[in-house]
């Protein structure tokens, strides 16, 4: 039996990375935002737009992914707080502790770990 308490540690953790993370990001892309408005708004032959448009959109690509996790992660705390944690959302059987070490906010095994991408 997997010791879900340690697991939920590591989640309280990484959830509150993502929400330390969140905000920054959130200021970067209002930074890039600022800085195109400013500028030249044909990013194609403006050097400064193509950096600009290149910021905001890895900023906004590390938004959506940071804002994805935090949904696992919070996902897999109620999960806890339910009692299911650590038991396959598909099949019922429970999740490897190796795995839940690597991934604790799955909600799969790793037989249907690649149908539910987690």
């Amino acid at each position: 039996m997997a010791d879900f308490e340690r697991f939920r540690l590591l989640l309280e953790e990484e959830r509150q990375l993502k929400l330390a993370l969140l905000p920054a990001l959130r200021a970067d892309i209002a930074a890039a935002n600022s800085a195109r408005q400013g500028a030249n708004v044909d990013d194609e032959h403006d050097p400064e737009g193509a950096t600009i448009a290149f910021e905001l959109s890895q900023a906004s690509a590390l938004l959506n992914q940071s804002s994805a996790s935090l949904d696992q992660v919070e996902a897999a705390l109620a999960r806890i707080a339910a009692g299911t944690y650590g038991s396959c959302a598909v099949c019922g059987r429970p999740i490897a502790e190796g795995r839940l070490e690597a991934r604790p906010w799955t909600p799969y095994c790793i037989d249907h770990a690649a149908a539910g991408r987690s």
